[in-house]
């Protein structure tokens, strides 16, 4: 949990100093372009890496099954990009073309995206190798190794007064890189077989995928949507402030990451005779701690807009707003984990989840003047808002009825 604590910390620093050092247009372009990359690179994944381990189950040994299933998921991998990729470059154009940026800056953006993002999807497959390998050691020093070793890089551009629009987005680039790569040469080493692709595999691969595809779909479009729309319907001014308060959002992700290390197993252990009062207790807690979280921004947002810089002084009333919507999510994100540790995972919840939120942003949409910053920032509290209330349903439906039913496996 440190090491990876470490690699974040280095990359939530990375982004909060580009928002210092850049200036609003070439932040509002940094912004865009890597919270693209961040929805692509799950569109171009949707869960087939995440199957890895559970097809190669108990034989963890048997290098030449792990290395034909990595060759299968290359295979599918690359078929996806081929078909997403261009669709995404065109949208990513039809975003931003009411910034002017001009025919060459976006062509330049477009390129860095797609580019990057296949990378990305390299490291999360390869990575996928070393944590089934154990090889968690190595797995997390080359991540701490890049986040320390690009904000270490920022830093010295920064000394020497030479940090611009291509310096930020570069070096950012350059650790995506670097980590794939070191994935994917320490996978050949761990493996030390070349594996072949089958359409046998794949077919297991996409099955078993394919129950989360719907959701890794949604959240992949969800994770950006504030930046996205204002992208769409503001100006620069207006998409440089959003992502920026969207870095000070990161902060409370940052602690979200603990929840499924030291949550989900307390809870998953936790008597049943315990578990209610344990749980409102818990609850209890976290609503106190979001709600004296979001007061410290109303009250007190200059500090939060000394991390962010001068060319965001006047976002007073906006750093409320971002710091309130991400308490809810943090709320909504501890619930989660909790109902899932506890199996109180039904397919009514994520279809009332998708169809509330979608819900609200198209009403928000057409009732709502989206080119300004704090009514961006409401919608993002009215789609909180939305969740927190379907985990709220989730929980007491769970007590009620019961956690989901497990069929019984059968002894070999």
């Amino acid at each position: 949990m440190t090491r990876q604590g470490i690699a974040m910390t280095g990359n939530m620093l990375y982004g909060l100093l580009c928002v210092r050092i850049l200036p609003i247009d070439s932040y509002a372009k940094f912004a865009v372009l890597f919270g693209f990359m961040g929805s692509l690179t799950t569109l171009l994944d949707i869960g087939i890496s995440g199957t890895l381990a559970p097809l190669v189950g108990e034989q963890i040994n048997n290098l030449s099954l792990i290395a034909n299933y990595v060759a299968s998921l290359r295979r599918l991998a690359l078929k996806l990009y081929l078909v997403v990729a261009p669709l995404a470059a065109i949208l990513f154009s039809l975003v931003v073309r009411r910034q002017h940026w001009g025919v060459s800056v976006v062509a330049q953006m477009v390129v860095a995206l797609l580019f990057t993002a296949w990378f990305a999807r390299v490291s999360s497959a390869y990575g996928s190798v070393l944590i089934l390998r154990r090889d968690r050691s190595y797995y997390y020093r080359i991540q701490i190794i890049g986040s320390i070793g690009s904000l270490s890089l920022l830093l010295v551009f920064w000394a020497l007064h030479a940090v611009n629009i291509y310096v930020g987005i570069l070096l950012n680039v350059a650790q995506i890189l670097f980590i794939a790569g070191s994935f994917y040469q320490r996978a050949r080493e761990l493996l030390g077989v070349k594996g072949e692709p089958s359409p046998q595999q794949e077919k297991a691969i996409v099955r078993l995928a394919l129950p989360n595809m719907p959701g890794s779909i949604f959240y992949a479009a969800q994770g950006q949507i504030m930046l996205m729309l204002i992208t769409f319907f503001g100006h620069s001014e207006s998409v440089a402030s959003v992502g920026a308060l969207g870095r000070l959002g990161q902060i409370v992700v940052f602690f979200g990451q603990m929840n499924p290390i030291l949550v989900e197993p307390f809870f998953a252990k936790l008597q049943a005779a315990r578990l209610k009062r344990v749980y409102l207790a818990s609850v209890a807690l976290i609503a106190v701690g979001a709600a004296a979280f979001s007061g410290l921004g109303f009250l007190f947002p200059e500090v939060f807009l000394w991390i962010l810089g001068p060319n965001y002084s006047k976002l007073r009333v906006e750093v409320g707003l971002m710091i309130l919507s991400s308490a809810i999510q943090y709320v909504s994100g501890f619930l989660w984990v909790v109902h899932s540790s506890r199996r109180f995972v039904y397919w009514w919840v994520t279809i009332a989840n998708i169809s509330l939120t979608v819900g609200v942003e198209l009403l928000f949409i057409w009732r709502l003047d989206l080119s300004t910053v704090r009514n961006v920032l409401i919608l993002n509290i009215a789609t909180a808002v939305a969740g927190l209330c379907i985990c709220i349903a989730c929980g007491t439906y769970g007590f009620l009825r019961g956690p989901q039913k497990m069929e019984p496996v059968a002894e070999v």
